[in-house]
């Protein structure tokens, strides 16, 4: 470790490593962005990746530098000794945009990793600096990565027809010039396979799940946080007891009972179920938010002469909105993607929710674009929902994590 401290091994370390991660990603993207075979060169990433990090060391990190670093990689990967290889059929243009992309992104990444790196001895700051920063810069990469790359893939698959896919399966490039014809899958999907209901159903259902699981959770949660009872204790501690059985042990129980009742197969048979799944978290969510909250404003209600209910209904929930904020959009996000339960329950093409429905487009018939279209459509508006209600989901799951 005594070693590593010192700038002239320091650099050449992380930019060679950093080097190979770029070389990864680009290759990546470019080989998923236009179909063309772009693969990383290890030996050579690792080669200019220490050379590159010993010079910044050595000359300092002036724009000069980072220019000239970019302008370097990009030449290497033009006459076919970069860190990312090509194949001989891929096509200049997509050649230069990849060295482009790499040269620009090393030249401007590397210098903040590398800043304070002197060529001499490192104080333990400097060094743990150093490589917080290399860390820090891989993390949003990777975890970019594993987010970006199976939603691109989903999408790109979807605007493809049956002999794109047949033709070539690892080709996620599309051709813009088709104009509307890139989205006929999803046309077809409203069109022939009655999405616009399967749709409807789930936005019902999740809905309705959410009003029944805050009508129980709030008086429930309140009551564990506030009253005093025999039991409480061992109450408190149980609510998350349902999710110690999977789900998949109770299907049996749940088929034959429905079954017996007549609710398989029914809108209001989901609609009473899936409360059972979503209570339970509700309730160990909001006990904690109430218990945050001080005890002193709902006495002081008590005191003025308002009923317990009337505390709850005028003090303590106007206090708690973004803690029921964020719960109703963690209910509503596990309604939304629940799919044992309806899988399980339903036949009923009409009654399907929109993960019965993707289900039940899995099948040697149907194209595979039209599942990745599906995919889709139940994607895009929970996580457009999930990201603009962020915020509250966040404050209302940390607010409560502090008395007082």
């Amino acid at each position: 470790m005594s070693k590593l401290r010192f700038g002239y091994v320091t650099g050449p370390i992380l930019g060679a490593l950093w080097m190979v991660i770029l070389a990864v990603t680009v290759a990546i993207a470019m080989s998923f962005a236009t179909g063309q075979a772009f693969r990383p060169g290890i030996l050579w990433s690792l080669v200019w990746g220490a050379m590159a990090g010993a010079g910044l060391v050595a000359l300092g990190r002036g724009r000069p530098v980072q220019l000239g670093l970019s302008v370097a990689i990009i030449a290497l990967m033009l006459i076919g000794f970069g860190p990312v290889l090509v194949g001989p059929e891929t096509s200049f243009s997509a050649r230069f945009v990849g060295a482009l992309l790499l040269g620009i992104s090393f030249g401007a990444s590397i210098v903040p990793i590398l800043d304070e790196i002197t060529p001499g001895a490192l104080t333990r700051h400097e060094f743990e600096g150093a490589v917080i920063r290399f860390l820090t810069g891989f993390g949003y990469i990777f975890f970019t990565a594993i987010v970006l790359i199976p939603f691109y893939v989903m999408v790109m698959t979807s605007l493809k027809n049956q002999s794109e896919l047949i033709q070539n399966p690892l080709d996620f490039s599309i051709d813009l010039s088709k104009g509307t014809e890139l989205f006929r899958s999803y046309d077809e999907l409203f069109t022939q396979f009655n999405f616009g209901t399967y749709l409807f159903n789930s936005f019902s259902i999740s809905v309705l799940t959410v009003f029944i699981t805050l009508a129980f959770a709030i008086p429930g949660a309140y009551a564990v946080a506030r009253l005093r009872f025999r039991g409480q204790a061992a109450f408190s501690r149980s609510i998350l007891l349902i999710y110690m059985v999977p789900m998949i042990v109770l299907a049996l129980p749940i088929y034959i009972a429905f079954s017996m009742t007549g609710l398989r197969n029914s809108f209001w048979g989901i609609v009473m179920i899936y409360p059972v799944t979503t209570i339970p978290v509700a309730l160990y969510m909001l006990q904690g938010y109430f218990r945050g909250l001080p005890a002193e404003i709902e006495e002081a209600g008590l005191m003025d002469g308002l009923s317990r209910l009337k505390v709850i209904w005028q003090i303590t929930l106007p206090l708690s909105l973004p803690a029921l904020a964020s719960v109703s959009l963690y209910v509503f996000m596990i309604a939304w993607n629940e799919f044992l339960l309806a899988f399980m329950l339903l036949d009923d093409p009409t009654k399907f929710t929109l993960t019965r429905g993707i289900a039940s487009l899995n099948s040697s018939e149907i194209p595979r674009q039209h599942l990745m279209a599906g995919s889709v459509i139940a994607t895009v508006p929970i996580m457009a929902i999930f990201l603009g209600l962020e915020k509250f989901m966040t404050k209302g799951l940390t607010a409560g994590s502090v008395k007082g």
